[in-house]
């Protein structure tokens, strides 16, 4: 560890930042000056002091506290959004490549359908149609990113189904689910862990991009996309209330990237091209 630490020094700081941020999350109401929701306009842009140690925006509101709850639906919608996208691609992709034939033919059609598209454009035509708030936005980066993920285990299922050790337990009369379970699950979770770790800032730009645009979490919930949407107006006069919020989300998604890669880097180089050639 402490090799693999000297090798990649942006390690430490990333671990420490994604720790803060989780931190924030977990324990956001004994962190907070304020209640995030809280208006006074009798503070309206109030500068720094001991009591808001950033400040207050245009409505009077802790831009702290509301940049600590926000961190709960930063990173609750893009663990959510990563839950959804590996069940369904390792359901899909799995049965894919398991079953082969038709099932195989029919959803590999689907998966190139899907990837046509560039996933914010069919994000923004879903949400369109399913109407704006986070549990639709969820369900809109779910539809959009899980086809690429479905390919990738079918791949990888591909590649394992054949392998001794497989066909013995097939032969011993291991179940369908059994096998799944215990030959070909294991080894698959691993490397799509490190996918997703990769894809976990690339996910948190798409929400934030999404509230900012007014679609996703929708105001005067704390969510940092929000905050940078509402502070659009005060860019020249109090720039304070873009720059915490940015602040968050840059470093949010740096740190999850520095991870994904020492992680990808670490468990299988191989994977750097695969995701190269995915996004």
């Amino acid at each position: 560890m402490i090799r693999f630490l000297r090798r990649r020094p942006l390690v430490a700081p990333a671990l420490a930042v994604v720790a803060f941020l989780l931190a924030m999350a977990l324990f956001a109401p004994q962190l907070a000056t304020d209640d995030p929701d809280r208006t006074d306009i009798g503070r309206k842009l109030a500068p720094p002091s001991l009591s808001e140690p950033l400040g207050a925006d245009h409505l009077g509101r802790s831009i702290y506290s509301r940049l600590v709850y926000g961190s709960r639906a930063s990173l609750g919608s893009v663990a959510l959004i990563m839950a959804g996208i590996l069940v369904l691609s390792f359901t899909v992709g799995g049965a894919s490549g398991y079953l082969g034939g038709a099932v195989d033919g029919a959803v590999m059609r689907v998966c190139d359908v899907v990837l046509t598209f560039p996933t914010f454009i069919l994000a923004l035509f879903l949400i369109g149609i399913l109407g704006t708030g986070l549990t639709n936005v969820v369900i809109a980066i779910v539809a959009t990113h899980w086809a690429w993920y479905a390919r990738m285990v079918r791949g990888m299922v591909l590649q394992l189904r054949h392998r001794e050790h497989v066909l013995a337990a097939r032969v011993a009369g291991a179940s369908a689910p059994g096998l799944a379970v215990r030959h070909i699950l294991p080894p698959i979770a691993g490397q799509m862990a490190v996918l997703a770790t990769l894809d976990i800032g690339h996910m948190m730009l798409h929400v934030s991009g999404l509230s900012f645009l007014g679609l996703g979490v929708q105001p005067p919930t704390p969510e940092w996309g929000v905050m940078i949407g509402d502070a659009r107006q005060f860019l020249r006069t109090a720039p304070q209330l873009i720059l915490f919020p940015g602040l968050m989300i840059f470093l949010s998604v740096m740190a999850f990237n520095v991870l994904g890669d020492a992680l990808r880097d670490h468990l299988d180089p191989h994977l750097a091209q695969e995701h190269g050639h995915g996004h």
